[in-house]
């Protein structure tokens, strides 16, 4: 199963893929991407859907060209969508462009589709068998082989128009090897499988960028064949249209693996009697295949292409003995074992469900159910982490814990000034009893705008702007942050008031101490200068009494 291959480095870990296909074969490991071989039909559908471009078809050009240099007859074998993929062009425009390539020859795999087509008249006519399924398309049989092993006995055991085409071409040409060009994936496996038949796969994508290599061009060359109703095979309904109706069977075509599936059911419940199925995995059929609904999606005038080109008789060939076109087909198991009920609900628990409520079955990881999600984490298909309920409740809950438990106020506010979130720090700040309160209100009603106005106008923050909230008596410290992302303001408010308050406390005591110190000052100034004046009186008068004593004992 190495036909459908992934450019690691592209997958973006969407779950895209896993959403679009119908078997749920890809598993997730890593965040990236990986295809399950024996559970993948090869629809083409996580191709078809892949925003990155991350899924390839792999391509077999290098082998066809080791082919054509053998220098034996190597023949195209063109699927019957080419003419709505190469519109206007006919088998011969196609005929000459590859066989400038190298090709011997080219036909319409439609030969073949009427090998086909009239097989399946011979089956219905033996009135053998109760319910058939058409086996043209080999997603479709991959799809019973796998999911519906029990269908296989319906399962119309005839080669597909591709093979029976390559062994025409075979039995005319001996010696010739055959390449099959067309919008299919899963044909690469059938000519894989079924060795000795068809020698190698081409799709449409091949051809154009092989073409595009060496300059060649596919000019018109219009063919009104009327003995070509068999290139109807392409459209739903196509096979139908191009045979015998038996009275006794109901003719049906369904297209899309989902529908294909819905029909399995109602077989294998015994719903479903005396029918013959034209059934398609791509919707439209194959002018919907993956390479032509990828590169070339027009459905509408594709399916007026083909009509317009199909002619209104049969093919004429020769056709094989019945022995010939058989074809077997095996169950092909898939070794999964189901998980207990107890696993189921562990692993549910895990992502955070366990009440059935909780089962939302939303759908975005791929899986249609949570318990079917669960079953591919329990298989290894799956992580928990691609439950986006379950990462958004995470993230929520994350987040909700870190705003609702910071000690600073938060308000974020959108460019209108209207908030948006208000945690339980910013509501006590401000004496708010709930957020409803003022969630989608102006913050004018509980701030001033100023410092808002000029972020939103500069968009530049301001950080740590300290200010005065005069309605709630309150000092804080606030930071605003512009989002250019989201277009949104946040406010981290951080509650001051006590600092300020412990400030301005200080701030007084120091100026009491300061006002007390220079009457300490004062005081001592006018003590010193009494007991200067003192001192002063009680010197002279002492000069005074000396000088008269001195004159007195001068004078004896």
């Amino acid at each position: 199963m190495d036909f459908l291959t992934l450019k690691k480095s592209n997958c973006k870990n969407c779950y895209k893929c896993i959403r679009h296909c119908p078997v749920k074969s890809i598993r997730f490991s890593g965040n990236q991407a990986h295809i399950i071989g024996n559970e993948c039909i090869l629809c083409g559908q996580c191709f078809v859907v892949c925003p990155q471009n991350a899924k390839e078809i792999s391509s077999e050009t290098e082998k066809v060209k080791v082919l054509l240099s053998s220098g034996e007859k190597v023949i195209a074998s063109l699927a019957p969508s080419f003419i709505a993929n190469y519109e206007g062009a006919g088998i011969g425009g196609l005929r000459t462009a590859l066989k400038k390539l190298g090709f011997y020859e080219a036909e319409e795999t439609a030969i073949g589709a009427t090998i086909v087509k009239t097989e399946y008249e011979n089956m219905l006519a033996e009135k053998t068998r109760d319910v058939v399924i058409s086996s043209c398309c080999h997603s479709i049989n991959l799809l019973i082989q796998k999911y519906f092993p029990k269908e296989l006995p319906y399962l119309a055991n005839v080669l597909s128009p591709m093979q029976a085409h390559a062994k025409d071409i075979k039995r005319r040409n001996p010696g010739a090897k055959v390449v099959f060009i067309g919008p299919c994936v899963a044909k690469k496996d059938e000519a894989a499988y079924y060795v000795g038949i068809v020698d190698a796969v081409l799709t449409y994508e091949d051809l154009a960028k092989w073409l595009q290599a060496e300059n060649i061009e596919i000019v018109a060359e219009p063919d009104e064949t009327k003995e070509s109703r068999a290139r109807f095979f392409p459209t739903t309904g196509g096979i139908l249209k191009t045979m015998k109706k038996d009275p006794e069977y109901t003719y049906l075509s369904l297209d899309g693996v989902e529908n294909c599936m819905a029909a399995l059911r109602d077989i294998e419940n015994g719903k479903v009697h005396k029918c013959f199925i034209e059934m398609s995995a791509c919707i439209g059929s194959c002018i919907g295949g993956p390479v032509m609904e990828k590169y070339h999606r027009a459905p509408v005038k594709d399916y007026l292409a083909v009509a317009k080109y199909a002619g209104e008789k049969d093919f004429k060939v020769e056709q094989p003995a019945e022995t010939a076109l058989l074809k077997s087909f095996t169950a092909i198991e898939r070794k999964l074992v189901p998980p207990a009920e107890y696993e189921i609900k562990e692993i549910l628990k895990r992502m955070g469900k366990t009440r059935p409520e909780d089962e939302l079955n939303c759908g975005s990881c791929g899986y249609d159910t949570c318990r079917e999600k669960a079953i591919a984490i329990f298989h290894g298909k799956a992580e928990i982490s691609m439950c986006l309920p379950y990462l958004k409740d995470k993230a929520e809950s994350f987040s909700d814990c870190m705003v609702n438990n910071t000690p600073n106020g938060l308000i974020v506010l959108n460019e209108n000034l209207e908030v948006q979130q208000i945690n339980a720090a910013a509501r006590r700040i401000m004496n708010i009893r709930s957020a409803s309160d003022v969630l989608g209100e102006g913050v004018v009603r509980i701030l001033d705008t100023n410092i808002f106005d000029r972020v939103l106008k500069s968009k530049r923050s301001v950080r740590n702007e300290r200010t005065y909230l005069a309605d709630y008596n309150k000092y804080v410290e606030q930071t605003v942050v512009y989002d250019p992302t989201y277009h949104l303001l946040v406010c981290i408010m951080r509650d001051i008031t006590d600092e300020e308050t412990e400030r301005q406390k200080k701030e007084s005591i120091s100026r009491q101490t300061v006002e007390v110190a220079d009457k300490v000052v004062d005081k001592q100034m006018r003590i010193v200068q009494e007991i200067a004046s003192l001192l002063g009186e009680t010197a002279a008068e002492t000069k005074i009494a000396l000088t008269k004593l001195k004159e007195s004992i001068s004078d004896e």
